[in-house]
């Protein structure tokens, strides 16, 4: 596994290592049932209540799912409990959103793909918090575990005009576990293949005047040998265990009629093993991310129409290596007020004053060891039904930076209904991402005191979508269409800008993103068959060659039934080639792995969980030098009595 002081060290290495690529002819297979899904299959919830969700993420207030005018997914807790391994990252794949690149086990460095995107140019919020590197960019993606999530909303698509910079590929909030029931706790003892053992506890309930809820989880692994013989940094042929450790707190409570105060706090910590240096073969290294999160809100319900929410939160992503001493700390400040007025007649705006303080701590920056700079951003949205079968929303956003000056994003989008059953969606929409403190302000950042040598200036977006959403009974389907064009993308180029000799951060590069995404559910009584295809181009526009670690095809299919206590389900994974690197000479060869899962129900507040992933045990490359994971089962018992 690649350490991030050598990433940070020698930008060059930070590309990050994608899981591997699959066979075309099983993503033909895969794109042929999935297209079948419409007539074949089964689902046991109607596609009415899934469109009757309140999602929060598309517009940053309350709107029903079926009335986003976005590309919005949403994971819920039922999805979550079905998966045994992994986190955050691995429940996005599993579920079809994204391609995710990584060196190693489940809390090795993990980059995630938002429609062909850079790791960093997605955000990342915990209930609200954003979570976020200054320092590579991009948030820590192998930091959550799942015992920690609620659900998941996942926003595909450029959002800077809603959520400011950072925002191009799209953004993913997680909600952390919370009731407003009875009060009950939540036990949790898994185990399984590389001497994998989890341990969960919480205890949660409340009602409408308050509510609480806390958690604890451990989790460790003997791991797998991640690196193989062709790895350009170390090689040593043992396995690559890790721990993990994890606990969150959320209080909720009404102090008046329509006024309520929340708190929420989380801490992750992991700790990886990855094989040292080839000078030091013998030496196993360690990899110790700690993120926290920690949001305070007021939110108030002033009258029918008018609704804010007074936040203040922080967000914190440290990360270090042992015994090879590194260590990087990124910290966000964020005080933001939001709010919505219902204007009557089917119009509501919504308005958003924010400011966000970063500071990074890093001994490779040129100024001190220390750095920080603060983004003050002002939003407003019109979202209007003009008709019932109308409706169009309109984002703009000015932010503020404190070194760049100002970046004016907008977002505008139209949805039309065909028939009560069909609707028709198009938009389009701006995006910037800054640059990090480190990019900025590193011996690799630009030298300004060097002749012809300029500023670092914000990566921008420019999205065009068209989507088609089909709805009735059980039966759901959706395509959407898209092109985002990136201008002045950052890259590690050439030496000369700045000081170091292994080169500088410049903005050379333009990307152009454009492809299609399928998805379809349909279903009768017990059976669910459930999948997804995307079919992709991200590309350098200059050099014309895919972006690194990306695949032109990847989806995800999924059957499930219900035998009484007894639930089956399994899964096929697949994606087709793709290139170890941007000049694409080294390509890794596609794969479709196949994951099974079983629940039954012991009793009512008891389960019994069997998983099995990579049933097959299909070997395939990871990148060049990484090895997957092999094939691997857990055995999980989880009880859930009313106190």
């Amino acid at each position: 596994m690649l350490s991030s002081s050598l990433r940070l060290a020698r930008p060059y290495l930070a590309a990050r290592v994608a899981l591997p690529c699959a066979r075309v002819s099983a993503l033909s297979v895969l794109a042929v049932a999935v297209s079948l899904a419409t007539a074949t299959a089964a689902q046991a919830q109607s596609t009415t209540n899934q469109l009757d969700q309140v999602v929060v993420t598309a517009t940053r207030m309350p709107q029903r799912l079926g009335d986003v005018l976005a590309d919005v997914t949403v994971i819920t807790r039922a999805e979550i409990e079905r998966q045994a391994f992994g986190g955050l990252a691995d429940l996005l794949v599993n579920a079809g959103c994204v391609e995710v690149s990584r060196t190693g086990g489940p809390t090795s460095t993990t980059s995630l793909f938002l429609r062909g995107a850079e790791n960093r140019h997605t955000v990342l919020l915990v209930d609200g918090v954003r979570v976020d590197s200054q320092a590579t960019g991009g948030a820590a993606w192998n930091t959550i575990p799942l015992a920690q999530i609620e659900r998941v909303e996942v926003l595909k698509g450029p959002a800077s005009a809603v959520y400011g910079s950072d925002a191009i590929g799209g953004v993913i909030q997680v909600f952390t576990r919370r009731s407003d029931g009875p009060l009950m706790a939540d036990l949790g003892l898994a185990a399984g293949s590389q001497g994998t053992v989890k341990l969960e506890a919480a205890v949660r309930g409340g009602n409408k005047s308050f509510d609480h809820a806390a958690s604890v989880s451990v989790e460790r692994s003997n791991g797998f040998n991640a690196t193989n013989e062709k790895s350009q940094f170390s090689y040593v042929p043992d396995r690559d265990g890790y721990r993990r450790a994890n606990g969150s707190l959320r209080l909720g409570a009404e102090v008046s009629s329509g006024h309520r105060l929340s708190l929420v706090a989380l801490k992750n910590r992991t700790d990886s093993q990855y094989d040292g240096s080839r000078s030091k073969p013998l030496v196993d290294d360690h990899a110790i991310t700690n993120t926290t999160a920690a949001r305070l809100a007021w939110d108030a319900q002033w009258s029918r129409e008018l609704r804010t929410e007074l936040s203040l939160g922080e967000g914190r992503d440290a990360y270090e290596t042992s015994p090879s001493v590194y260590q990087t700390e990124t910290r966000i400040r964020s005080l933001a007020l939001n709010g919505s007025y219902q204007l009557g007649g089917g119009h509501q705006v919504n308005g958003l004053v924010e400011h966000r303080e970063n500071r990074l701590d890093n001994a490779g920056l040129r100024g001190g060891p220390s750095s920080s700079g603060t983004q003050t951003g002002v939003a407003l949205g019109h979202l209007a039904r003009w008709t019932p079968a109308l409706q169009t929303q309109l984002h703009v956003r000015a932010d503020d930076d404190s070194e760049f000056g100002v970046a004016n994003t907008g977002t505008a989008a139209l949805g039309y209904a065909l028939t009560p059953s069909l609707r028709l969606m198009g938009s389009v929409g701006t995006a910037f991402r800054a640059p990090t403190l480190y990019q900025r302000g590193s011996v690799y950042g630009p030298d300004l005191s060097k002749p012809g040598v300029s500023a670092l200036k914000p990566e921008r977006g420019q999205n065009l979508e068209l989507a088609l959403r089909y709805s009735q009974e059980a039966l759901s389907l959706s395509a959407t269409a898209y092109r985002n064009r990136i201008s002045d993308l950052i890259v590690f180029g050439q030496a000369g800008a700045c000081s170091s000799e292994f080169g500088c951060y410049e903005n050379v590069a333009r990307a152009r993103l454009q492809g299609l995404h399928v998805e379809a559910q349909y279903g009768l009584g017990d059976w669910l068959l459930s999948g997804s295809v995307d079919a992709q181009s991200p590309k350098d526009v200059d050099s014309g060659k895919l972006l690194a670690r990306r695949s032109k095809l990847f989806g995800t299919l999924r059957a499930q039934t219900k035998l009484g206590a007894l639930t089956l389900g399994g899964g096929v994974q697949a994606s087709g080639q793709r290139y170890d690197n941007a000049s694409n000479t080294t390509p890794l060869g596609g794969y479709a792995i196949v994951n099974l899962d079983a629940q039954y129900a012991l009793q009512r507040d008891l389960k019994l969980s069997l998983n099995l992933d990579n049933a097959f045990n299909r070997v395939y490359q990871v990148a060049n030098g990484y090895n997957p994971a092999p094939r691997s089962v857990m055995l999980g018992l989880r009880w859930t009595p009313s106190l």
